[in-house]
């Protein structure tokens, strides 16, 4: 259906991101696109969906070569592209925004209805048609993209990192609607960090690397093991478990958080941090252990509770937290960790600028470019340089730039919500190095994360969130995946007094 030859992408910059690609798309069939994040996908995506023209090789189209005019052209010919942030629009219906490009008169005749009727019944699901987009779930907007590309005629559907949002139930959701769909005969390319997803969902595989494609095969022929080797060019970089000792009850608490309740669902949350030590908090989604990170920040304005940082209590607002050496890695980190329009050297500097500058006045741009330059080179940013704005990075190298804020400043105490989110596994193990390299250095860290693994392979202890309770602690070495699971969805048993012993 759809064949790559020897494609090419060169941009004004100098910047090559695709060299003699290749690609073959089978009818029917789910084929996974897989690299580290600056491997070409989304490069490549761009010029199957006609965004991007080809500075060589040839693009085939059902046997035809192809020169898509621009992105309209790609999806009249049956090529629709689903990207990460769903491009819906919030104020309309679903059914307005399934049928957006259709022709005919703006409100919807009854024959339209008549054809989502047909498109839930081919997808197998059900959702109100009238129903307020901006009033949906994450997971339910993902469907009602997925139908927006059925109602174009859309024989093969791109899908870039499609469940990067979404809840486990959300997940299975779109995996089986890939499945039914395929076996009708529409063919899928499924780009997904998570190559779980990858080898249990697509049949074959391509792997890009450096702009170059360096595997392909039936995905049958692939473990876990033999993909993320491809990915990154050498022996396994998937999160390594280490055995970390426990640090030493004699040593001082660098964070300490006191009877933490808030309306946002924190539930008198306590529990200190040591110097040297990282603290895994897990629980499900939901279960409010942001909301915990946030009030500790002071972000949350309802919060009620003590946080102190060594001896001194801080005031309750993100600015006295900062002072008193804390630093948030947010989990949305375009919207709330970086500005995007703002080039690296500028973003490293934000939360430092009195210390860069002359009278406590005008920050020194030559101090701020250098600390860029060191952060890039301590960090392994790739880039272009200190001047490289944030929005052509991609997500691993935009997160260690919101490391690098913290870094080089008099942060002591690390609080970090979900990390790795959005990155390939190279920049993972990467960010988790950085993490355990912090504490090391003395200072504390207090991290979430979903993936269970990460925590248990750079944590000395875990604290259990349920419900905006803490309730069960375990040291690290001691637990497994499977025991957190069982805990965060209420299986075990509490502490005494309703809440672990988490001093």
């Amino acid at each position: 259906m759809l064949a790559l030859e020897g494609v090419g992408k060169a941009f004004p910059n100098g910047t090559v991101a695709l060299r003699d690609a290749r690609l073959t798309v089978e009818s029917g069939s789910v084929h996974g696109l897989v690299g580290a994040n600056g491997a070409g996908k989304s490069t490549m995506i761009k010029i199957i969906a006609g965004a991007h023209a080809p500075s060589e090789g040839t693009v085939r189209w059902k046997g035809e070569g192809v020169s898509w005019r621009d992105p309209g052209a790609a999806r009249n010919a049956g090529i629709a592209t689903i990207m990460q942030h769903v491009p819906l629009a919030p104020t309309l219906t679903v059914l307005e925004n399934v049928f957006l490009g259709a022709s005919g008169p703006w409100r919807l005749p009854r024959t339209k209805r008549t054809e989502f009727a047909r498109l839930l019944d081919r997808v197998g699901y059900h959702i109100d048609p009238d129903a307020e987009v901006s009033d949906l779930a994450i997971g339910e907007r993902q469907m009602v993209a997925i139908l927006q590309a059925l109602a174009t005629g859309a024989e093969l559907v791109v899908m870039d990192e499609p469940t990067a949002s979404l809840a486990e139930g959300e997940r299975q959701v779109v995996f089986d609607v890939v499945r039914r769909l395929s076996a009708q005969g529409t063919a899928f390319l499924y780009v997904s960090h998570f190559l779980d997803e990858v080898l249990s969902l697509t049949d074959h595989v391509t792997v890009l690397r450096d702009g170059t494609v360096v595997e392909e095969g039936e995905t049958a022929a692939y473990d876990e093991d033999r993909l993320v080797k491809a990915i990154v060019g050498r022996d396994l970089l998937a999160v390594e478990r280490r055995d970390t000792p426990s640090v030493a009850a004699g040593v001082p608490a660098l964070l300490a958080v006191r009877g933490l309740s808030s309306p946002a669902g924190v539930r008198d949350v306590s529990f200190e941090v040591r110097t040297g030590e990282v603290l895994g908090l897990a629980g499900l989604l939901g279960s409010g252990r942001s909301e915990i990170l946030h009030a500790i920040y002071g972000a949350d304005k309802r919060a009620r509770g003590h946080v102190l940082v060594g001896d001194r209590t801080v005031r309750r607002r993100p600015r006295a937290a900062v002072a008193a050496g804390m630093a948030l890695v947010p989990e949305d980190r375009g919207a709330q960790g970086l500005v995007a329009a703002f080039p690296i050297w500028k973003n490293v500097s934000l939360p430092d600028l009195s210390s860069l500058a002359s009278g406590r006045m005008l920050p020194r741009e030559t101090d701020e470019r250098a600390r860029a330059a060191r952060a890039i080179e301590d960090l392994g940013i790739v880039s272009s340089g200190p001047d490289a704005v944030m929005t052509e990075l991609s997500g691993g190298n935009a997160q260690k730039v919101v490391f690098a804020k913290w870094l080089y400043g008099g942060a002591r105490v690390f609080m970090l919500d979900e990390p790795t989110a959005g990155v390939d596994v190279g920049a993972k193990a990467d960010i988790l190095e950085l993490v355990r390299g912090f504490a090391a250095e003395g200072g504390a860290v207090l991290m979430v994360s979903s993936e269970f693994e990460e925590i248990l392979a750079v944590a000395t202890r875990v604290l259990v969130v349920r419900e905006g309770r803490i309730v069960a602690e375990r040291a690290a070495r001691d637990t497994s995946e499977e025991e957190l699971l069982m805990l965060a969805n209420g299986f075990g048993e509490l502490g005494e007094g309703g809440a672990a012993d988490a001093g």
